[in-house]
């Protein structure tokens, strides 16, 4: 499975992308976490890829064709929605922080949402003033897809974020929040010509 995630600047696409391989270790299959860097700042648009599958993954670049797009920003959907949405494979699944569901005007895509906002927020897992959401969306896409449980992606945040128990501990709780609260929204079904 090939996933791409967007955030920006701060929120931990990267971290995110790192925590999922380690998840899907933990329970014997393989995995590859790839950062893109650039000239990023905080609040800018940050990519980060991730494949994982049962067996050695030998490709290692850029995802363009995912399978699944894991949204950190509402912003993103609503500014940058084609890039966030590019190359997209049919009856792809968009992961997506969202304070509620959208219609993202794509006909065939799965939309899975959670307010990975407000868990943050909840939990005070702010920094500079932004909500830190990649824990939550790995529940949300734990709940999601099911390529990983939510028991391995509370140990790798754990695994993570050893030296720091508390910090542990609240990025765990907001991953099993999210996927505890992540639903799926209706899309427009996909309208076959001459049928």
């Amino acid at each position: 499975m090939e996933i791409r995630f967007h955030g920006r600047g701060g929120q931990g696409a990267v971290t995110a992308a790192s925590i999922l391989v380690r998840a899907v270790q933990l329970e014997g299959k393989w995995g590859q976490a790839i950062p893109s860097f650039g000239a990023e700042r905080r609040g800018a648009h940050v990519l980060a890829f991730a494949r994982v599958a049962d067996r050695p993954v030998p490709v290692h670049s850029m995802v363009r064709r995912p399978h699944v797009v894991v949204v950190l920003d509402p912003w993103l959907l609503e500014t940058e929605r084609e890039k966030v949405l590019e190359g997209m494979r049919p009856g792809a699944t968009v992961v997506a922080n969202l304070p509620k569901p959208v219609d993202l005007g794509v006909e065939g895509l799965r939309l899975y949402w959670v307010n990975a906002t407000r868990i943050a927020e909840e939990l005070g897992l702010v920094v500079a003033g932004w909500p830190v959401v990649n824990t939550a969306m790995l529940g949300a896409l734990a709940r999601a897809t099911g390529i990983v449980s939510i028991d391995s992606v509370a140990r790798a945040i754990r695994e993570h974020w050893s030296g720091r128990p508390r910090v542990a501990d609240l990025n765990a709780e907001a991953a099993r929040r999210a996927y505890m609260e992540t639903g799926e929204a209706v899309q427009r079904p996909v309208e076959v010509a001459g049928l």
